[in-house]
C-alpha cells in the first residue's frame, strides 16, 4: 500500500523530525516471517530513511527518506487499525525517527505494537515487542539492550557468530536469541547456523519464512 502527498516542504520537514509525519515507504498486512511471532498475521508499517548501511539489505530502496512521502501519522493508524491486532514497526530504520507520535495513537487503538530495529539510535515509543538486530556498522545504544525482547543476529559469514555472543552478553536473561541467514548466503550458512545451535542451544534459528512462501 502506498500513499501519495505532494513534494516535501519546510514545513513537511518539521513534521516528520516531530514524528507527527513520517517517511512512510510503505504499509501492508502479511504473515509475520521472521523470530518469535513467525507465521502472525501482522500489518507492518515500513519507515524511510537508515544510514547503517548494510551492504546486504534487501530494501536498499528504503534508506532515503527523501525518496518517501511524509505520511501524517493520523492517516497511517487509521489504515493499520483496518487490518490485524499486531502492527510492526520496521524499516529502515524506523528509529531514526521520534516513535512516540506513531505509537501513541496505535496504542489508542488497543493495537499490539512491535518494533524491527537496529538500535543504533535511542529508544522512543511504547512497544509491546522489541526485536534487536544489531549491525556491525553502527551498533546498538547501550540503553536498548536491557529492553530487548528479540535478539536476531544475521549471519553473513562464520565471525558473525561471535559478533551474536558478543551482543547476546548485553541483552537480558530472558531475551529470546536467535541466529537467521543471510538471505543470499543462506546455503553456505545455514550447515554453520545449525551446527552452531546444536552445540548452543540457548540460540534458535531464525529463517525468512516469508521468502519461501513468495508472499511479502
Amino acid at each position: 500500500m502506498r500513499y501519495l502527498c505532494p513534494m516535501t516542504t519546510s514545513t513537511q520537514h518539521k513534521l516528520v523530525s516531530l514524528g507527527v509525519s513520517l517517511p512512510l515507504m510503505e504499509a501492508f498486512y502479511t504473515i509475520q516471517g521472521e523470530g518469535y511471532h513467525k507465521g502472525a498475521a501482522s500489518y507492518f508499517i515500513r519507515i524511510g530513511g537508515c544510514d547503517v548501511g548494510c551492504h546486504w539489505c534487501d530494501v536498499k530502496e528504503s534508506w532515503n527518506a527523501d525518496t518517501h512521502p511524509p505520511t501524517a501519522v493520523a492517516d497511517i493508524v487509521t489504515e493499520a487499525s483496518k487490518y490485524s491486532d499486531t502492527v510492526v514497526v520496521t524499516g529502515g530504520e524506523p528509529l531514526t525517527w521520534n516513535m512516540e507520535p506513531l505509537t501513541n495513537a496505535l496504542k489508542d487503538k488497543g493495537l499490539q505494537i512491535h518494533i524491527e530495529t537496529s538500535g543504533a539510535y535511542p529508544l522512543t515509543g511504547q512497544w509491546d515487542w522489541i526485536c534487536l538486530s544489531p549491525k556491525k556498522l553502527k551498533k546498538p545504544t547501550t540503553d536498548i539492550y536491557p529492553l530487548a525482547d528479540e535478539l536476531k543476529i544475521i549471519v553473513y559469514n562464520q565471525n558473525d557468530l561471535q559478533f551474536a555472543e558478543e551482543q547476546a552478553a548485553k541483552v537480558s536473561a530472558d531475551c529470546k536469541l536467535y541466529l537467521q541467514p543471510e538471505w543470499s548466503k543462506r546455503e553456505t550458512v545455514m550447515p554453520l547456523i545449525v551446527d552452531y545451535v546444536m552445540k548452543n542451544p540457548q540460540w534458535r534459528v531464525s529463517l525468512q519464512t516469508h521468502k519461501y512462501l513468495n508472499i511479502p
